[in-house]
């Protein structure tokens, strides 16, 4: 089941709007400390720029959301790309839209399109990804039985995350928490209960935003 979405790595974002230049940075963050140290960081990079607007939405319930105008007319901003967050349903992430002012103004309602379209491009640069909660275990076989669990991968009811070569084989399998139970016995049944298998518990797991 996907807990919420989030963004994989850092991201920049840069497009030109009626002469006025706008640079999106995202970076996912896991406290409000770690966004305001971005914050910081850009603002200072920019400190000749005539806007750096933040926003941030963190917790896997949203439960922070956060936001500035810096400066631009009240609510055209900070709010609508916090907004656009919440709506799209990404967590855990600090987004900081850089503007260098071009002499054309562009409306309330042009600064709000402004600003969340350079936001989501910058979203797109960084990469969105679903956060699920897997079931994880580990698998300790003989190296005759690793090709045969590699191929099992194959069948994408769960994916070799790490592998340990030591004395014996050592595979860390995560999978679905629906199909734990059918894995385990697959991987039994293939080492005719050889192996040996020994549970991590529940672990939250970045997969691809498309496989849902």
């Amino acid at each position: 089941m996907i807990r919420y979405k989030t963004v994989k790595k850092e991201g920049v974002a840069e497009q030109i709007i009626e002469k006025s230049r706008f640079i999106a940075y995202v970076k996912p963050v896991s406290s409000k400390e770690d966004a305001d140290d971005f914050i910081a960081a850009i603002r200072l990079k920019h400190r000749d720029a005539t806007h750096n607007v933040p926003a941030m939405v963190i917790g896997d319930k949203m439960q922070v959301q956060w936001a500035s105008d810096d400066g631009e007319p009240q609510g055209t901003s900070g709010a609508p790309m916090v907004q656009m967050l919440t709506k799209e349903g990404i967590t855990n992430v600090v987004v900081v839209v850089t503007r260098y002012f071009g002499g054309i103004k562009l409306g309330t309602g042009g600064l709000v399109r402004a600003y969340t379209g350079s936001a989501k491009l910058g979203l797109a640069a960084a990469g969105i990804c679903a956060v699920k909660e897997m079931h994880v275990f580990n698998v300790k076989i003989a190296y005759s039985y690793l090709q045969k669990i590699q191929n099992l991968a194959q069948n994408g009811e769960f994916e070799i995350n790490n592998i340990i070569y030591e004395d014996l084989v050592t595979v860390r399998i995560v999978t679905e928490p629906e199909f734990m139970i059918e894995t385990k016995n697959m991987i039994v049944d293939m080492s005719s209960g050889a192996a040996l298998i020994f549970d991590e518990g529940s672990e939250l797991v970045q997969v691809d935003v498309t496989s849902g």
